[in-house]
């Protein structure tokens, strides 16, 4: 899950199907697809959103969706 990646940890996303078709659509729209590859830059507090940098830009994404977001750790 990507949600428990450490800051720092690269990763490779698996499956984004488990999370809203809107949400999943922007994300593609990001560059956020299956097979690409993301590194978590920070959480910001108070259960703020993940920070992911994906092909060179950072994403800011819902923990909640970051939960069902399947990865494999690089």
């Amino acid at each position: 899950m990507l949600g428990k990646l450490k800051k720092g940890e690269k990763g490779r996303i698996l499956d984004v199907s488990g999370i809203d078709h809107l949400v999943r659509r922007r994300l593609l729209d990001l560059g956020i697809t299956e097979g690409a590859e993301v590194c978590i830059k920070c959480f910001l507090p108070f259960g703020g959103p993940v920070m992911v940098e994906s092909s060179g830009q950072c994403v800011g994404i819902r923990r909640k969706e970051a939960i069902q977001i399947e990865v494999e750790r690089l």
